[in-house]
């Protein structure tokens, strides 16, 4: 493997140490992360190979936003995530002014009542 197919975060297969993952690169070698220990590697004469499976793509002309995109709503529509036809807003408002009691297995703790709306935005806030 040569040097100009590594990048920095790959995860590479070394014949004596094993999987690593590489954290910097030189002119002629490559500090890689492996599980015992950090090692300079020259990748040229190392027999190092890719540990996770890698694509090229050559001769396409796309921009690259119109081919993330087409992959997304490609990969989107063969899970069938989206669902054009179906109505979420009739769901909502059965809920409206509704709490969610929360009761411990402990039957001496008293149970715990929280209006749906300040759950759901809690749990809106702790997203990332």
């Amino acid at each position: 493997m040569n040097i100009e197919s590594l990048h920095i975060g790959m995860k590479v297969r070394h014949p004596q140490y094993g999987v690593g993952v590489v954290r910097s690169l030189t002119e002629h070698t490559a500090e890689i992360a492996f599980d015992d220990a950090p090692r300079t590697v020259a990748p040229a004469s190392s027999d190092l190979e890719p540990a996770e499976a890698t694509a090229t793509l050559s001769e396409l002309q796309v921009p690259l936003t119109n081919l993330i995109r087409d992959t997304a709503q490609a990969v989107v529509e063969a899970l069938g995530l989206e669902q054009k036809d179906v109505i979420v807003e009739g769901l909502a408002s059965r809920w409206q002014r509704g709490t969610l009691v929360m009761q411990s297995a402990d039957t001496s703790l008293q149970p715990k009542e929280v209006p749906l709306e300040t759950f759901f935005h809690k749990i809106v806030i702790l997203q990332p």
